[in-house]
């Protein structure tokens, strides 16, 4: 009897006291300070970001100056744009740059990594310049290009003629402005992905390179056996940020060639800022950013389709 008194004592203790999940208790104070971290990055992304996209997805579908109230018209702008050879060009060269600027990046940049890793005489000089040209803006890229491929007195064209080739006319041609416009992209673009390449390489444990090299493998095999395919994920997210890079590509078209000679240089991107800014048609292009949008998605899409089902 009287060893069971300290345990009665102590229910009875407990009893008098309000438990936790009790109506009566003390909740747990709110962290109030991790809402406001979360707010302080949540609420500029809504108001510059969500916010844009769905006002311009509503502009799409009316017409609109910017002045006065947006009118509704319906899909009219999505008609129109369809129908608008200019809207047809700047896909389809859109998509020429990316036949070009998606390769040679890739492959400029892979290749650069691979002599970086090397640690050859000169790598470190050679990393900085590699990656020098991505800490640039897109303008002054566009200016030094301008120099360079200048028809007359370019240092491209300097080094072509001691070729014995006559001058190219990298930017006033309609066969050759959005080759120059790629060369600029390419040597704008070449940092990035140089960089994301070289942390990839420098992942791969060396004790699978060695033994491959105990069993006679020689450079070409132990890169396209071994290396590559631990490469893989990295191509794909390259690939996939140079497509969207290259479909939105605007600066070093507004910067160096203005969309011509003849719209031969322009892209989506640039025919949206055209169209809303000089012809003050906001609603007309909305509509075409939609598109541009859906283009972005599929493209994408089908590039990371295609490179999982390779792996």
């Amino acid at each position: 009897m009287a060893a069971g008194m300290p345990h009665l004592s102590m229910a009875r203790a407990n009893a008098g006291r309000p438990s936790a999940g009790s109506a009566g208790g003390e909740s747990a104070p709110t962290d109030w300070m991790g809402y406001l971290f979360v707010g302080l990055f949540a609420l500029p992304f809504f108001l510059f970001n969500i916010l844009p996209v769905l006002f311009g997805a509503y502009v799409a579908f009316t017409k609109w100056s910017i002045i006065g109230k947006p009118k509704w018209i319906g899909l009219a702008n999505f008609e129109a744009a369809f129908a608008d050879h200019w809207v047809a060009v700047a896909f389809h060269n859109v998509l020429l740059y990316g036949a070009i600027v998606v390769p040679g990046v890739t492959v400029l940049g892979l290749s650069f990594a691979l002599f970086v890793n090397q640690r050859y005489p000169l790598a470190a000089l050679a990393r900085t310049l590699f990656f020098a040209p991505n800490v640039v803006s897109a303008t002054v890229i566009g200016l030094v290009w301008v120099w360079l491929l200048d028809t007359q007195y370019g240092l491209v064209n300097h080094y072509v003629g001691l070729l014995g080739l006559g001058p190219v006319p990298w930017l006033t041609s309609t066969d050759w402005s959005l080759i120059g416009v790629s060369l600029a992209s390419i040597w704008w673009d070449l940092g990035l992905v140089f960089v994301l390449f070289l942390a990839a390489l420098q992942d791969i444990p060396r004790d699978i390179t060695e033994a491959a090299m105990v069993d006679g493998a020689d450079r070409v095999r132990r890169f396209w056996f071994v290396i590559l395919p631990h490469l893989r994920p990295v191509i794909s997210m390259v690939v996939t940020l140079q497509l969207i890079s290259t479909l939105r590509i605007f600066s070093q078209v507004y910067v160096m060639t203005n969309g011509g000679p003849a719209g031969s240089s322009s892209s989506p991107i640039y025919y949206i800022y055209n169209t809303a800014i000089v012809r003050s048609l906001f609603g007309y292009a909305s509509a075409i950013g939609m598109m541009l949008f859906a283009v972005i998605l599929v493209v994408t899409l089908l590039q990371r389709f295609a490179i999982r089902e390779r792996a």
